[in-house]
């Protein structure tokens, strides 16, 4: 795994005001989870920029200096940014020892076009797109590549496939499929097969009236009669 270095600062304020004055003196407002303790701090918020632009999505480490020589471990847990105007709001860090295991969630890449999709015209589905795994910090990958393009139409890849280093346990369902390939014309029968059922469920229904009104249409026609 990557480890990059960025300065912090402790931060003394707390609420919106507070955190709008750092936004406009170019810092973020953060969290240093540790614990279950949280330590506020600051940030640039152009060396964090960079740093999310750089890992984009990938697990990383990283080190947080402070001016008085301190130095701590973490993980980027999280980070909020504003949906209209793109700004970087908020982060949090989770706080690590290299002597502790830790538990995360890894994203799962695929490389490669499957022969299923590319010679016979099958569909790829990405059931899950990461795993959890629980590690020393320095033994968590970046990210989980997986090679797809000998999957035929009908083949899948399941957790338990992943080969990963020693030492990583992997926590999430051996069961669950990461990918597969299934064959476009049955995503298509789908619905139609569905409408079938529903018309021959719907069927008995109608049977079942006509045959009650004929019953009770019965004694009018020999009242008449007599």
């Amino acid at each position: 795994m990557e480890k990059i270095s960025i300065q912090a600062e402790i931060r003394e304020g707390a609420g919106k005001g507070s955190a709008r004055t750092l936004r406009r003196d170019g810092k973020v407002p953060a969290v240093l989870y540790r614990a279950g303790k949280a330590q506020s701090i600051q940030l640039s918020r152009k060396e964090l920029s960079k740093l999310i632009n750089t890992v984009a999505g990938e697990q990383v480490m990283v080190d947080l200096l402070f001016a008085d020589g301190d130095k701590k471990l973490a993980l980027l847990k999280d980070f909020q940014v504003d949906p209209i105007g793109g700004e970087l709001l908020h982060t949090d860090f989770f706080e690590v020892s290299l002597t502790e295991t830790v538990r995360v969630s890894v994203h799962v890449s695929t490389t490669g076009e499957p022969i299923g999709v590319k010679r016979d015209g099958g569909m790829l589905q990405h059931p899950i797109r990461e795993i959890s795994i629980e590690c020393l910090p320095d033994k968590i990958p970046g990210k989980i590549e997986v090679d797809i393009s000998k999957l035929e139409v009908g083949q899948s890849i399941h957790v338990s496939d992943l080969k990963l280093e020693e030492g990583v346990k992997i926590l999430t369902d051996l069961h669950e499929v990461i990918v597969n390939v299934v064959a476009a014309v049955e995503e298509a029968a789908a619905p139609a097969a569905e409408a079938v059922e529903t018309v021959a469920a719907a069927e008995p229904e109608v049977v079942k009236k006509g045959k009650k009104e004929e019953e009770g249409a019965a004694p009018e026609k020999e009242k008449k009669g007599k």
